[in-house]
């Protein structure tokens, strides 16, 4: 739902900056279209940017240790009673996702945390 948004947004901030586009059939200026966006631009590059830079700061904080604070807020389960309705995911559940959509394969239990604190930059 978010990634759609984002993309709504990058669009119409697209839209804004290159401006309306001539219609040589009907002579008359238009907007232009998502496919026409997608060829002068690198579409959804708001969403890569969050997902790389989401990634990089799990990998720094996995390198912290078990005794700081963010660690254990970044692994550790919430107190208290989740809210009526379903799964919300968290960000370990968007982690797991962008390590995924990256391309290793098999991201599950905490190993999304050792593939973070070897270093690597994404």
């Amino acid at each position: 739902m978010e990634e759609r948004r984002l993309r709504v947004f990058e669009n119409r901030v697209l839209r804004r900056i290159l401006g309306p586009k001539r219609d040589e059939v009907a002579e008359t200026w238009r907007k232009l279209h998502n496919e026409e966006l997608n060829d002068l631009c690198c579409s959804s590059v708001i969403v890569r940017v969050i997902k790389s830079r989401r990634m990089k700061w799990e990998g720094r904080v996995a390198r912290m240790g078990e005794s700081k604070d963010v660690y254990r807020v970044l692994v550790g389960k919430p107190a208290g009673k989740r809210p009526l309705g379903g799964h919300r995911s968290g960000w370990k559940d968007n982690i797991k996702m962008d390590f995924q959509e990256v391309g290793y394969e098999g991201v599950d239990g905490s190993s999304w945390l050792r593939i973070g604190t070897d270093g690597r930059n994404f």
